[in-house]
């Protein structure tokens, strides 16, 4: 059977190369940064969700071993059989005092909270209206609850009210959408989607992977930005963006939604609880977080400029109010050669395409960090330049 399976496969993978789409890994040589070494050279990155500067840092490395010294390698059990240690429960603690939510739940990754949320809560008398760009782990999650599913264009506030006036049907509706959709760089109008949930009795999920540490005066995420901060029921994160590049993922939110997730959540009853190093500098980090605001300030007034001199060198650019800008190219063998391009000058970015994106619609997804010092943005803007006018993209 493989023998024909495998044929089956070389065609397919074949095809996806012909069309432009074949994804190569690159080999980071390197800790995480500003700068990095790839193949041996020195590059500038501007492709990591390293939004804070943290994946290097020196105190979170030392919490991390730390907790690794005090509380060992691994826990080697799932938590409802063999319980947490005291580390988990005051990174949860932590996780919930800085969004203003009632409890947390700790999961490997963010992926795991998505995929384990809808179906513990939901049945098929409920309702989840759905964003149309959110991201693939909230849609896997959704097609893993059997409840009635509904979907809103993006951002778009008239279509989700005809989608609630529809669900008002289902026993229990839950609207869900990313804070910062991850590929075009904008934040959801939290605002509006709230009011709509009051007027049609509906809870909100945020997921605020893309936008925890990014958004918001503080960086507390799209709650802050819009003066919701305890107001919504179900919020989901990670640790593997801005808050230290790690792992582990988190659902904050209500007590008893929460309370139920720790009954049910198969993510959460079936795989280990999180390394005791991670979770120290988790805590770490959430402490560092609540005494200064330096690193949140540093991040917006480097986005603010990269994004205002791409504009004014002629680029296309989706509009933000994250750390990504979303350099639009529309062709995927394009946006790989100019990738690569850029990689030669000495910026590491990536050509984004289909499936990742919509036909059509491929692009350079550009990641500030507080990392980043004026240098490195100018020297990227320029690479850009040269690379756009050698490339037919700008004039």
């Amino acid at each position: 059977m493989y023998t024909n399976f495998q044929e089956y496969l070389k065609k397919e993978l074949a095809q996806i190369e012909a069309d432009g789409l074949y994804k190569n890994e690159r080999i980071i040589e390197s800790p995480q940064g500003a700068e990095i070494l790839v193949k041996g050279k020195k590059c500038l990155n501007f492709c990591a969700n390293n939004y804070l500067g943290l994946g290097n840092n020196p105190e979170l490395i030392a919490a991390a071993k730390k907790g690794m010294d005090e509380r060992g390698f691994g826990m080697a059990s799932v938590r409802f059989i063999c319980g947490c240690q005291d580390l988990h429960k005051k990174l949860e603690q932590k996780i919930a005092e800085f969004f203003g939510t009632e409890d947390t739940i700790l999961y490997a990754a963010c992926f795991d909270a998505n995929g384990g949320v809808f179906e513990p809560l939901l049945n098929e008398q409920d309702a989840i209206i759905s964003d149309a760009l959110n991201h693939a782990s909230i849609i896997d999650g959704v097609r893993l609850c059997k409840a009635q599913r509904f979907r809103y264009a993006n951002a778009d506030m008239a279509d989700l009210e005809k989608q609630l006036q529809d669900a008002q049907k289902c026993r229990f509706r839950l609207i869900v959408t990313d804070g910062v959709f991850s590929m075009d760089g904008n934040v959801c109008p939290l605002d509006k989607i709230y009011e709509l949930a009051q007027k049609y009795n509906a809870m909100v999920m945020v997921d605020e992977s893309h936008s925890a540490g990014v958004v918001g005066k503080t960086g507390r995420g799209v709650t802050e930005r819009y003066n919701l901060r305890g107001k919504i029921e179900i919020l989901t994160g990670t640790l593997g963006k801005a808050f230290g590049g790690a792992m582990g993922g988190f659902t904050t939110g209500r007590k008893e939604i929460i309370d139920m997730l720790r009954q049910r959540s198969r993510p959460y009853l079936f795989s280990n609880s999180m390394a005791p190093g991670l979770v120290a500098a988790g805590i770490r980090m959430f402490e560092m977080m609540a005494e200064t605001n330096e690193l949140q300030d540093k991040l917006h007034a480097n986005t603010d400029y990269f994004i205002k001199q791409m504009l004014a060198k002629g680029f296309d650019c989706k509009p933000s109010e994250s750390a990504i800008c979303a350099v639009m190219l529309y062709d995927a063998p394009l946006s790989q050669k100019f990738a690569a391009k850029m990689q030669e000058e000495g910026i590491f970015v990536t050509g984004f395409y289909y499936p990742v994106v919509p036909k059509g619609q491929a692009r350079i997804r550009v990641q500030i960090s507080a990392a980043h010092e004026k240098e490195h943005l100018d020297k990227c803007i320029n690479a850009f330049v040269k690379i756009g006018k050698e490339l037919g993209v700008i004039k």
